[in-house]
């Protein structure tokens, strides 16, 4: 196993979190410690970690559930055309013209490539539309929906793409549909190691994307205002990949403030992700997928 740094492929997401947010991480000024120190200490943690995992009954949940790593939203083919649709998209201003469909199936499979399938619990239209439409009704600028209907669709899982019962949501205007994923994940399995909250660095806040041939990862990196910004280290063995996340080294003496930033960097790998599991070394956990949804994409779009 070795670890090789990451190389950021984009430019700050400007989203600014609160100093409290950050005090319950860490101080700024905390990562300003020795480099070669801070270096072994999470090499160190990030071998723990990929030892607790590899062969845990965690990793083997994991590899036998289905757990998203991939949208569960689908925009119509094309995308949103328009400012204002993307904006109600975002906030969630949606209109239902006409009713939902009644009750649907209980259950639904999830289908890989292989032939594998998993059947789990399938969210009703009501429960899907509420997430897309939160608590409004219409508002300016709005998204119509005009029909409701069981389908399917295919998105990046645990275990590869699998296709998956989805909820097609027909727009005014649009000739294909939004799709949103009907099944419920299961609860994610219990970490085999705790948490360190002793180590330099933030937690990974989160997943944004896996590249289609599975060699790098795209993840949300938080870094201190007044540092040179963020650094992911990975670490590999057969069975995980575990991320490391500190930040550069700050040489200009100046004095830190408690703000964090999240940033977007792309992880390369030896190899394929595959079904290993992809891990936060600070957590112990797997790294959450959450997209980019409510954050700026960098304007290079890595």
């Amino acid at each position: 196993m070795r670890i090789r740094a990451s190389r950021s492929a984009s430019l700050l997401a400007g989203v600014i979190l609160s100093a409290v947010g950050l005090a319950a991480v860490s101080g700024c000024g905390s990562r300003q410690a020795a480099a070669g120190g801070d270096a072994e200490v999470l090499t160190d943690r990030a071998r723990q970690v990929a030892a607790a995992w590899d062969g845990s009954t965690a990793a083997a949940a994991w590899r036998a559930g289905y757990y998203p790593m991939g949208e569960t939203v689908q925009l119509p083919r094309g995308g949103l055309r328009s400012q204002a649709d993307k904006q109600a998209y975002e906030n969630q201003n949606f209109a239902l013209r006409g009713e939902l469909p009644g009750t649907g199936p209980k259950d639904g499979q999830a289908t890989w490539a292989g032939g594998d399938s998993l059947t789990r619990p399938l969210v009703g239209a009501d429960e899907s539309y509420k997430t897309l439409a939160g608590t409004h009704v219409g508002g300016e600028p709005h998204l119509t929906v005009t029909r409701v209907e069981l389908g399917e669709m295919t998105l990046a899982t645990s275990r590869g793409p699998a296709t998956v019962p989805a909820w097609l949501f027909t727009l005014d205007g649009y000739a294909t549909p939004l799709k949103q994923a009907a099944v419920v994940p299961p609860k994610l399995p219990l970490a085999p190691i705790e948490a360190a909250r002793d180590i330099p660095g933030y937690p990974l806040d989160r997943l944004v994307r896996i590249a289609s041939d599975g060699r790098s990862v795209t993840v949300v990196a938080l870094h201190g205002a007044c540092d040179d910004g963020p650094k992911v280290d990975a670490l590999e063995t057969s069975g995980s990949v575990v991320l490391s996340a500190t930040v550069k080294d700050h040489e200009d003496g100046s004095i830190c403030t408690k703000q964090a930033r999240m940033q977007q960097l792309t992880v390369k790998l030896e190899r394929p992700l595959h079904d290993r599991v992809l891990l936060d070394a600070r957590t112990g956990q797997p790294v959450p997928y959450k997209g980019l949804r409510g954050i700026s994409p960098s304007p290079n779009g890595s």
